[in-house]
């Protein structure tokens, strides 16, 4: 229990013996929630490396979104002070990223900034018909601003200069106060993209990959609370060799609900690959500098997105949350909705291609910032005039996002997902419409190859079957076949399986006891894969062909089950007599990987060492 007389050690007014450092000034750093929180970090790192400064903090307590402010202030060790404490205090300055509270209560000069991509939502503590006046951006009106006739801030930190028309039609009088200082966030973001690569390899996204961000702000308007299907969507429609999606949850949602939910909501999207990082860390940022596309609605993401040059598309935008003529207003009236109707895939490739040069968006992100790179100088120069202290000497630059590595482990299951495989003949091998079957099925139509010695090029795209089972509409796959691990715990899936991978290797006359256990237990099953501990792989038709089956150069995605869905697919297209080399790619422009295929005839003795 907390004595009456106790006091931080680093608070004002605390005995000096209990500090080794002896700082010159104290900050407080002032905590509304942990979105405010991660903004305010980021603007007090102009503190970094002066022993002069000391910074504690504490938090208003008038979020409803308190839960993670906690856990937040202890990740990171921050000094903290309850509200009552330090409204009791004296400090040098006093920084902001919110305006909600009682921040008139603090006794010393505060620096009000913003905690987003500007000012950009309508927000107001006003009841509905209290007052005549439409509310304006949050933090640029007198309601945010003033109390008791009184201006609360010291200084109104802006990050472009079109917000200062905005702050003169909301509360003239803290336009003496104003500091155009820029976007750190912006500034950071930017500073980062040298560093894609090294984001991508953490994030697991491979060079042939596209890496799909989905940002939700909160709210029932936003993208998980107006169109959460397109979470799904994007797992089912996007093959998962070719994409990876990651969503960037806003921390309202995130804490609102409690990370345990949001996950248990979203456990069928994580078992289908959906990237899902806790938002009180940086790693939302390093994926918008390893994105190749966006989804959005109404946040703050969404601008910083569009700003990088992502091509993106809007899953939700509320408009009446938004203030009118902000940049995210702009943005919102230039970015297209997603279409109901058409391919995702179509519509990020269109978006892709028209958005470079959209006049639209290049004046809605410009907007972001008047002051690129310049931000944490600007900051610094205004927070140290504030407290009476010269600058250091050494300059300060924004700095990159840290490499990501608060991606919570997925728990690996012993079973591969199940997958709905669709695979193209682009050329070789007689590439055309398939004329023969695995099984014994018939191999003699007049599709037949006509030059057998040519190797077959596919183009395989793998999809989460539950995800486009349960994705509605979506377009139809051509001839997909399913393909399943043993043991596949569901018996809709397991039942429907053409094509079955054990889960670990096995030799000698294990082989075909394996192999005909694994076709009793798969009913609808034609080809089982067994694999082995050299990296090859035995292959079975349900007819009794034998096949060995192994990459040149085995590459991250070569597993036992593309193995297999390609050798179902050169029996489909050639019959049960084939044998030779076939090309493989996941995507149309990656590279190929080649298997070779030997065809050992329908007696297992081979398989014995």
């Amino acid at each position: 229990m907390r004595e009456p007389n106790h006091v931080h050690p680093a608070a004002p007014g605390a005995p000096a013996r209990w500090l080794t450092v002896a700082p010159e000034r104290t900050v407080l750093g002032v905590i509304h929630n942990v979105t405010s929180a991660t903004r305010l970090l980021d603007l007090l790192t102009v503190f970094d490396g002066d022993r002069r400064v000391q910074t504690v903090f504490t938090r208003t307590g008038s979020s409803p979104f308190a839960d993670g402010i906690a856990e937040f202030a202890a990740a990171r060790e921050l000094p903290f002070l309850p509200w009552d404490e330090a409204v009791k205090s004296e400090f040098d300055l006093a920084v902001s990223t919110s305006r909600g509270g009682d921040l008139h209560s603090i006794s010393a000069p505060l620096i009000g900034a913003p905690h987003g991509a500007g000012y950009n939502k309508r927000l107001s503590s006003r009841e509905p018909g209290a007052g005549s006046r439409e509310p304006g951006a949050f933090g640029l009106t007198a309601e945010w601003l003033v109390h008791d006739g009184e201006l609360i801030p010291s200084a109104v930190v802006l990050s472009h200069e079109e917000q200062l028309a905005r702050l003169r039609d909301g509360c003239p009088e803290a336009l003496p106060a104003a500091h155009v200082v820029g976007d750190p966030c912006m500034d950071r973001l930017r500073a980062s993209l040298p560093f894609r690569a090294e984001y991508r390899a953490a994030l697991g996204v491979r060079p042939d990959q596209r890496l799909l961000v989905l940002s939700s702000t909160w709210g029932r308007h936003s993208l998980l609370g107006a169109a959460g299907d397109l979470v799904l969507r994007a797992l089912a429609e996007l093959p998962s060799d070719s994409y990876r999606v990651l969503a960037a949850v806003h921390p309202n949602a995130w804490y609102g609900h409690g990370g345990w939910q949001v996950r248990s909501w979203l456990r069928p999207h994580l078992d289908a690959g959906l990237l899902l990082p806790p938002p009180a860390g940086d790693t939302w940022r390093a994926a918008l500098c390893a994105a190749d596309a966006f989804i959005g609605d109404h946040g703050s993401v969404t601008l910083y997105a569009a700003g990088l040059g992502l091509p993106g598309l809007l899953g939700a935008f509320d408009t009446e949350a938004v203030a009118a003529g902000s940049p995210m207003a702009a943005l919102g009236a230039a970015l297209p909705r997603v279409s109901p109707t058409r391919p995702l895939a179509a519509q990020l490739e269109l978006a892709a291609r028209d958005q470079p040069t959209d006049p639209r968006l290049g004046a809605a992100t410009s907007q972001i910032t008047s002051h690129p790179g310049e931000a944490s100088a600007r900051l610094r120069r205004l927070c140290y005039r504030v407290l009476a202290l010269d600058e250091p000497a050494a300059p300060i630059a924004p700095w990159p996002v840290g490499v990501p590595q608060d991606l919570p482990p997925t728990p690996r299951s012993p079973v591969e997902r199940p997958l709905f495989v669709e695979v193209r003949v682009t050329s070789g091998g007689g590439a055309g419409e398939p004329d023969g079957g695995v099984g014994g099925v018939g191999a003699t139509g007049p599709n037949r190859p006509t030059d057998p010695t040519a190797p077959t090029e596919l183009l395989i795209r793998r999809h989460p079957a539950p995800a486009r089972a349960a994705a509605t509409p979506c377009p139809a796959l051509t001839d997909a076949h399913v393909a399943v691990t043993a043991g596949e715990p569901e018996a809709r899936w397991a039942l429907a399986a053409d094509v079955v991978t054990a889960r670990a290797p096995a030799a000698g006359p294990h082989v075909a006891a394996l192999t005909a256990e694994l076709f009793t237990a798969h009913p609808g099953c034609a080809l089982v894969a067994v694999p082995q501990e050299d990296g090859g792989c035995h292959l079975h038709t349900r007819s009794g062909t034998f096949y060995l089956a192994s990459w040149d150069s085995p590459r991250a995605w070569t597993a036992p089950s593309l193995t297999a869905s390609v050798m179902y697919a050169c029996l489909l297209q050639h019959g049960d007599d084939w044998e030779g080399d076939v090309l493989v790619r996941l995507t149309p422009d990656g590279a190929p990987a080649r298997l070779r295929v030997r065809r050992l005839g329908a007696d297992p003795v081979p398989y014995s060492n």
